[in-house]
């Protein structure tokens, strides 16, 4: 399985680091091909501009030159998408969302004629992507999240972005409690994950 990486964290000893790290490890024992997406290193511009707006518009109605005023980085994101079967998502949840960089992604690069097309009002995606996991990581617990905050990761990017596209195979590992939890529950998590992506 081809899998892309989605990495936001502008810190290089952060906890989502050291996840990303062991996503990595898991892969390289099963033998599994990756690439990295790292939206920091890349410098990526999460704001929709308006010639991103025109272009949304324009491949809304499906014009052949609708993407050629694109961010770059956005038709570079497009082919390693097209390369993928499994996306993986790792980032940390701040003010109960995700940051710039992850919801620019979104807004930028799952876009028409990038990530689906229109289909008599339908979105239908246009990647090879089967599976999508997301790993998040926050401070606050997971019943807080829940009930204060209605799982809001779950119902803008599980729900109202990849499923709306008609990606069915969703996970979503949430990591709560990170400040707060001892050093072995964090080195804990670490295998869990690498144990995963190793299978």
């Amino acid at each position: 399985m081809k899998t892309l990486i989605v990495f936001n964290h502008p810190y290089e000893g952060s906890y989502c680091r050291a996840i990303l790290q062991a996503v990595e490890t898991g892969l390289q024992e099963a033998g599994n091909p990756y690439k990295v997406i790292n939206l920091d290193k890349d410098g990526f511009d999460p704001v929709m501009r308006a010639k991103d707006l025109k272009a949304f518009a324009m491949a809304g109605k499906a014009m052949a030159n609708a993407l050629d005023e694109v961010d770059p980085l956005v038709m570079k994101y497009k082919d390693d998408l097209e390369w993928a079967d499994r996306l993986v998502m790792i980032f940390p949840i701040w003010w109960m969302t995700s940051p710039a960089m992850t919801k620019g992604f979104i807004d930028k690069v799952i876009f028409p004629a990038v990530a689906y097309n229109m289909v008599k009002g339908r979105l239908v995606s246009r990647l090879p992507i089967r599976k999508v996991t997301v790993i998040t990581t926050m401070n606050t617990p997971a019943d807080i999240y829940r009930d204060m905050f209605d799982n809001s990761i779950e119902g803008s990017l599980v729900k109202g972005t990849f499923r709306q596209i008609g990606i069915e195979d969703i996970e979503w590992i949430s990591l709560n409690g990170v400040k707060q939890a001892a050093p072995e529950q964090r080195a804990a998590w670490l295998e869990e994950v690498r144990q995963k992506f190793a299978l």
